[in-house]
């Protein structure tokens, strides 16, 4: 039976060319050499790479410096000077970098209708006093900020400790939030002190325009020499006022929360390395930096207001009560969305920052978290 469809010779015969000069090409002999592989640029590789690279400088620098150091044994002198260090740099840095935003927080507190936003403040300082002009008051906030963060974290490390020894061991763990908020207050009360002098130069720095002093210590001499030294110390109430509550929910709340964060996640803390710790740090410092320019943010407004607007010879209370009469309950919240947004970044960082600093020198991070955990029925 012929087939309906044409032989495989046939369509040979009907397609290939009826030349006689055609000769079909001769077979390969050679077997087909494949074109070479070349490896593909991987960023991720890279990046690991990097990575490596970056965190084994980190551990040589690392145990370079506790060598030098000799050993940092836990509660001892080497110990607190180590944390006070860790508090400069934590506080004095991160200050430092939102100085651009503390200053339009000042002038919007001293006068809310002198910008509608941020950006419009920026915009305006900008092209009337240049970039520098952004940066109006960093200097005191720099030298200010290192010596209240070197106080603050120092004296709280041995207050919490001293507190806790004259508590006993089982007082102290029923009742450490107290232990908390009372070593944070004492460490705050002493830090202040230190930083008033440098607040009372860069809010009138940031609360004037053009800003009344060049530079930190021009603006120390300029003060002292006008008002004496109590000049520079006419805003410490206002400022233990917002500081020391805003220290005692910083310290409290962060050790609390940090201690809720390693308890929700499985094992414990020291199951986890140097670089989950930290981000733990800063999620805890972050959340406690929130709840802080809540608690403190009325203090905060009135440290600017008393700062820009006292008269010489004028009691605290008396200005206080002349100047809430003037701006209300609502003017004491002036600039909150804003603080909130600094405040919450600020601490989230200090608390990075300070805890980096304890890693990097072999020590402890702060905050629970190696209790063992309950098995849950």
């Amino acid at each position: 039976m012929v087939g309906l469809f044409p032989s495989s010779t046939a369509l040979c015969q009907a397609f290939t060319p009826t030349s006689p000069y055609y000769k079909p090409a001769a077979p390969e002999t050679k077997p087909r050499q494949d074109r070479p592989v070349f490896t593909t640029w991987s960023a991720a590789d890279s990046a690991k790479e990097l990575s490596a690279a970056a965190q084994n400088e980190y551990a040589r620098a690392s145990q370079k410096a506790q060598a030098k150091v000799g050993g940092i044994e836990l509660y001892s002198a080497k110990y607190y000077a180590a944390c006070t260090f860790g508090g400069l740099l934590a506080c004095g840095l991160t200050h430092t970098a939102v100085t651009p935003l503390d200053l339009v927080k000042c002038r919007r507190q001293v006068d809310p209708k002198l910008y509608k936003g941020n950006f419009e403040a920026w915009r305006k300082i900008g092209s009337a006093e240049g970039v520098r002009g952004i940066f109006t008051g960093w200097g005191p906030t720099l030298v200010g900020y290192s010596v209240q963060g070197a106080g603050k974290y120092g004296f709280y490390e041995y207050f919490k400790h001293l507190y806790s020894q004259l508590a006993g061991e089982e007082n102290a763990s029923r009742y450490k939030t107290v232990l908390f908020l009372a070593a944070s207050a004492s460490a705050e009360f002493i830090a202040d002190v230190g930083l008033c002098p440098f607040e009372a130069v860069k809010v009138r720095m940031q609360t004037t325009i053009p800003p009344t002093f060049t530079g930190t210590m021009q603006g120390i001499s300029s003060i002292t020499s006008k008002e004496g030294v109590g000049g520079l110390y006419k805003g410490l109430y206002p400022l233990w006022a917002r500081q020391i509550p805003y220290t005692m929910m910083k310290f409290a709340s962060f050790e609390t929360i940090v201690a809720a964060i390693y308890n929700y996640l499985p094992g414990q803390k020291s199951d986890y390395n140097k670089g989950a710790q930290t981000a733990v740090a800063f999620t805890g410092g972050y959340l406690a930096g929130i709840l802080c320019a809540i608690v403190s943010h009325p203090a905060d407004v009135m440290v600017s207001k008393l700062n820009a607007d006292r008269a010489p010879g004028e009691s605290v209370g008396g200005a206080i009560s002349r100047i809430y009469s003037k701006i209300g309950f609502g003017g004491l919240w002036n600039g909150l969305a804003v603080r909130i947004v600094m405040i919450g970044t600020l601490t989230g960082l200090q608390w990075m920052i300070y805890d980096s600093f304890k890693l990097f020198m072999g020590l402890p991070t702060t905050g629970g978290g190696d209790d063992k955990k309950t098995a849950k029925t």
